[in-house]
């Protein structure tokens, strides 16, 4: 890797948080890469990165700004494809990573996309309804010299939903003079969108969990699960867990954390969040009011559903899990990796535990471009087939090479990366 001080200041790994935990990434994977390592450096530098000013009128009638972002990390394999997050901590260098990992993840499972990612710098719970359009709409027009359908498609990540892709897709079919349902994913039924997509990144965890169990003997009836989060990742994770028979028995969210050693009603859990906001007062659960005695709670599976970086070395120490399984995009680090790995903890990371997200939205990008859509039991079913045999090939490959999942999953990944980069030549 390249001296830190010779790097402009926006690479330099020892500052900036997730991205400085991707660069430790491909610093690892970097000696497996064999003849491709020549190519390397394309990983750690972003293809394009766009700051934009969103100012919009608030209700008030005063004006406010706010910043976004859009990010391509790479897109030698195909268009960027990655989501949209507003949250009032997004930065430059949180949007670089998440879009380096949506470049390892479609190629962990062979989609036909690079990486990009994009945010805005936003509490959106500050915001009424009239002014979060307006954001949308904003921001979607300032990052439309970008975006289109086979060039970058963006989806939804935190703190954006359905309402907001619909927002998104209008303006730029708006810009275009066509409709262009094709231009995001995770739009509404009626307006281009996939059955089975909201439950997607959901039920991925759950199907690469319950491949990742039965590799290592977890019978999963009867299960311990810790899920971190309980929006539509956790949330939709644990619904599943609870009808393969699993226990869950802890569950944290921002405003509280919950256990039940014999299992918490998932159905009453969601009631509840869904009046209150917050696991947090749940009476069918006892709570825990130090959070950080969540990571020690004993479990056969935990499952981080949340932010990035979650797991450090101040706490992967206190994990009593034979397994995790990442749904949230970097919630480990490198140095936890390596506390987890001493430790016979099996991580089964992020490329390919939340890439059911990004599966359906790839059949949802399929389906807008022929106007033809299948059965949910359809999408569910491929969906399943194709992070089944991606998490079997990464271990194979970990077994043979005698490395983690995580190492595994770049091997993959990143060969696919640099394959196309290098067979594409440098042009001019």
């Amino acid at each position: 890797m390249p001296d830190p001080d010779a790097l402009p200041s926006y690479l330099d790994p020892r500052h900036l948080g997730s991205w400085g935990v991707y660069l430790q990434q491909v610093e690892r994977v970097t000696p497996y890469l064999g003849g491709l390592s020549r190519w390397a450096e394309t990983l750690r530098r972003p293809k394009r990165a766009l700051i934009v000013d969103v100012p919009i009128a608030l209700d008030d009638g005063t004006i406010a700004h706010f910043e976004g972002y859009r990010v391509q990390h790479n897109t030698s394999r195909g268009p960027g494809k990655g989501g949209v997050r507003f949250h009032r901590d997004v930065t430059l260098s949180e949007v670089m990573a998440l879009a380096a990992w949506m470049s390892v993840k479609n190629a962990a499972v062979k989609l036909p996309f690079g990486g990009a990612k994009g945010g805005v710098r936003v509490d959106p719970r500050g915001l009424s309804r009239a002014e979060l359009e307006r954001l949308t709409r904003r921001y979607a027009s300032e990052i439309a010299i970008l975006i289109g359908p086979t060039k970058d498609i963006p989806a939804p990540d935190v703190n954006t939903d359905e309402q907001v892709m619909a927002w998104m897709m209008d303006t730029y079919s708006m810009h275009e003079g066509a409709t262009v349902t094709g231009v995001v994913t995770g739009k509404p039924i009626p307006v281009g969108g996939s059955l089975g997509r909201r439950d997607a990144t959901g039920r991925g965890v759950f199907v690469v969990a319950a491949a990742a169990a039965a590799r290592i003997g977890i019978a999963l009836p009867g299960a311990a699960i810790a899920i971190q989060g309980f929006g539509n990742v956790g949330g939709g994770a644990a619904r599943l867990f609870a009808a393969a028979g699993c226990r869950v028995v802890a569950v944290q969210d921002h405003g509280g954390t919950v256990h039940r050693e014999a299992g918490i009603d998932v159905a009453a859990l969601a009631a509840h969040v869904a009046a209150a906001g917050s696991v947090r007062g749940f009476p069918g659960a006892t709570a825990i009011d130090d959070p950080a005695r969540f990571w020690s709670v004993p479990c056969d599976i935990l499952v981080p559903a949340a932010l990035e970086r979650q797991i450090g070395a101040a706490n992967a120490g206190a994990i009593r899990a034979r397994m995790i399984v990442e749904g949230a995009n970097g919630p480990t680090t490198p140095e936890a990796d390596d506390i987890l790995r001493d430790r016979d903890v099996l991580v089964v990371p992020d490329v390919i535990a939340n890439a059911g997200g990004v599966t359906v939205s790839y059949f949802e990008w399929v389906q807008d471009f022929s106007s033809f859509f299948w059965t949910e039991d359809e999408i569910n079913a491929r969906l399943a087939r194709i992070l089944t045999d991606a998490f079997d090939a990464i271990w194979q490959v970990a077994t043979e090479r005698r490395i983690t999942l995580r190492t595994a999953a770049f091997v993959v990944a990143c060969t696919r990366i640099l394959q196309a980069r290098e067979l594409r030549g440098l042009y001019p």
